[in-house]
């Protein structure tokens, strides 16, 4: 035993308290409105709380099975064959989850080998870049830059990311923490890619019913195009489409090799979880589309005013296509570091939000940029708007 140094393997030591439970922390303790961590300050539909409600009362407290609930799987199925037109065996080719998460943080370690490379699009969630260490692969970003539109990358910089050691490409579309919804001149490239390399694709799909009605490019499944439902692990979770990122239910569907190497995994991660609450998804799932349709118009309600707050506040809002969140550049207000200027903005004006340089590897190009989350009551976001606008007066 080695005393006096750091335990933590060498792998995960860039890694730290997330900037999310920081912030959270930071809105408690100032009292600020916290528009920090992506989850909404509502309940999703009643349907699926009496299910859940029903599911606790009648025997469903124990282990579930191991790839979830047939009743789930089915659903799941149903719903991929419903909306994006993609066949998916439910008995084989659909493992529940526990989150979204763990569904990527599983593909990856299914998946890859050490030193192993795996191309990312930046700013990326925080936990691929976890989850890409803890396999002891290799990170291969492509920067996403404001474009005037929305976020783009350069195409040659994603042919240059891709060769002879990549093993897969990680998708988040709808992308979090930006709102850009990938074109399908975009998907076509990657799809090339992936095929001209051989490499599998892993998709983090969770935000596919939240995309606004004046998105520039409609949302399109990757698995979807010629040649990748085969070598595409498709993942999406109930936690944003129905309001209860709390109850930690997701998904990975695919073809049944890559899917059976999620559940090897995610096995002995979790083993299973939320066996009562897992009925109530399915029955989510089966929801008609008003359900939906309604939550992405009021998301967009909500995007609009915390924009228009934001734009009056002095910042460069970008537009925000999709997702629970808007970016804006603090350039203006004479910001220069990102986690400094939300560290004191509760202070400066009762607000939380989160700095996206941290979501980067080239951290210069996220420096000045902030993420808000736009998933809150419509009044909770105009009173945010009217504490931001304070800031065009500091």
């Amino acid at each position: 035993m080695t005393t006096g140094t750091d335990p933590l393997v060498v792998r995960m030591r860039e890694f730290g308290t997330t900037v999310f439970a920081e912030m959270s922390a930071l809105a408690v303790r100032t009292g600020a409105i916290n528009l920090g961590q992506g989850f909404p300050d509502t309940d999703g539909p009643a349907e699926m709380l009496a299910a859940a409600e029903e599911a606790l009362r009648t025997g469903h407290n124990q282990y579930p099975p191991g790839p979830g609930i047939p009743e789930l799987r089915a659903a799941v199925s149903a719903q991929q064959q419903r909306d994006w037109g993609l066949a998916y065996d439910p008995d084989g080719e659909v493992v529940v989850t526990a989150g979204a998460t763990e569904a990527v943080a599983a593909a990856i370690l299914g998946l890859c080998e050490a030193g192993d490379e795996v191309v990312c699009f930046e700013p990326y969630y925080d936990s691929y870049a976890a989850s890409i260490a803890l396999a002891g692969a290799v990170r291969r970003p492509v920067t996403l830059r404001p474009d005037g539109a929305g976020y783009a990358f350069d195409p040659d910089e994603l042919r240059a990311a891709f060769g002879p050691r990549t093993r897969l490409v990680l998708v988040n579309s709808p992308h979090n923490p930006t709102g850009k919804v990938f074109t399908r001149e975009e998907l076509e490239l990657i799809a090339e890619l992936c095929i001209e390399h051989d490499t599998y694709a892993v998709t983090d799909e969770v935000y596919e019913h939240l995309v606004f009605t004046d998105a520039p490019a409609p949302h399109i499944p990757l698995a979807g195009l010629p040649g990748m439902r085969e070598r595409t692990v498709r993942i999406s979770s109930a936690g944003k489409s129905f309001s209860c990122t709390g109850w930690k239910v997701g998904w990975a569907s695919g073809p049944a090799p890559l899917v059976s190497a999620v559940l090897r995994v995610k096995q002995f991660l979790t083993f299973v979880n939320a066996g009562p609450l897992q009925p109530a998804v399915a029955v989510a799932l089966g929801l008609p589309p008003a359900y939906l349709t309604g939550l992405r118009d009021r998301l967009q309600t909500g995007r609009d005013l915390l924009a228009a707050g934001l734009a009056e506040a002095g910042f460069r809002v970008y537009p925000s296509a999709a997702t629970y969140f808007i970016t804006a550049d603090i350039t203006p207000l004479g910001g220069t570091d990102g986690i400094e200027f939300c560290r004191a903005l509760p202070e400066r004006c009762g607000v939380v939000a989160v700095p996206t340089q941290v979501f980067y590897d080239s951290v210069e190009v996220g420096r000045r940029v902030v993420r808000f989350a736009c998933c809150k009551r419509p009044e909770v976001l105009a009173e945010a708007a009217d504490r931001l606008r304070t800031l065009a007066h500091a």
